[in-house]
């Protein structure tokens, strides 16, 4: 038997790392009974997650396009086909005028007495109503609310934390689909890549504590995978798998963004997502269809 050529070998790596392909990996086909349809398995070479750091505070007016390329620049990084950007929406929104003085704002003497009762800023509490188009649940100092973009989140997604200190507080943004999608042809033109964009928030959920980072805009990605009517290895006609693939993407450069780091953007390498155009609101439940509510 003729050895192998090292060079040969190590060539032949590169190329298939190239072409997507996980060196030393292998896909194997799922085996399904003759006449049933496979499940259509998708495997992933090693994901990569590398921060962004920004050097400035974001304020009203800056290009996000121009910071995020002036770190890059920095880091001696630069975008590479097939990378998604995942950011906070803080900056984002700092970047849009999405910040409120909180000595503008009068509260509601209702307000005032819900905040006192549980020591909380009547300021945020009204202005969090204002953000809303409904009330969920007010109990024991919290208020859920869902926002005017169907979001249900705590105090309609107002944040104060990484701001001035608790002067100013700051809204999600206006339209978070249209502002990815606005970054999204900012870097094309600037890049001459497809890049898709994620903007992300951080949000409790029912029954679970602590936070983690959800998508609220998407742009230049499908943010959900439908599995359904596919079949497992087994045979078995799948009903209700539909992976949220943009908050598993959200979830996972929350690791690396942290919440007092000044790293507000990642770029996620070698995932192999599903182009189109996709939203946010593709991932908000309709009503006629929400057992919680």
């Amino acid at each position: 038997m003729r050895k192998s050529d090292p060079r040969h070998t190590a060539a032949k790596r590169r190329k298939s790392a190239a072409q997507g392909a996980s060196p030393g990996k292998r896909q194997v086909p799922a085996q399904a009974p003759a006449g049933r349809k496979k499940l259509a398995l998708t495997t992933h070479d090693e994901v990569r997650l590398i921060p962004v750091p920004f050097e400035n505070e974001v304020r009203p007016g800056d290009s996000i396009t121009h910071e995020l390329l002036a770190s890059l620049t920095r880091g001696r990084l630069r975008f590479e086909a097939g990378d998604i950007l995942v950011i906070k929406h803080k900056v984002v929104s700092k970047a849009e005028g999405r910040i409120v003085d909180l000595n503008t704002i009068e509260p509601s003497a209702e307000s005032s007495a819900w905040a006192e009762q549980y020591k909380l800023d009547a300021r945020v509490i009204d202005l969090a109503l204002r953000e809303s188009r409904a009330v969920i649940r007010r109990k024991n100092g919290v208020l859920i609310t869902e926002t005017h973009h169907g979001f249900i989140c705590a105090n309609s997604g107002i944040d104060v934390s990484n701001v001035d200190g608790g002067r100013h507080a700051v809204l999600l943004p206006e339209d978070p689909d249209r502002s990815a999608d606005k970054l999204r042809r900012e870097l094309k033109k600037a890049t001459g890549l497809a890049i898709p964009v994620i903007i992300t928030d951080s949000f409790g959920r029912p029954w679970r504590e602590g936070l983690t980072e959800f998508a609220i805009g998407v742009a230049g990605l499908k943010p959900l995978r439908d599995y359904r009517d596919q079949r497992d290895p087994q045979g078995y006609k799948l009903k209700a798998s539909v992976e949220a693939v943009a908050d598993e993407l959200a979830c996972a450069t929350g690791l690396v963004c942290g919440k007092l780091n000044r790293v507000p953007a990642c770029i996620v390498r070698a995932f192999r997502y599903q182009a189109g155009a996709g939203s946010g609101r593709d991932l908000l439940r309709p009503p006629a269809t929400d057992l919680f509510r």
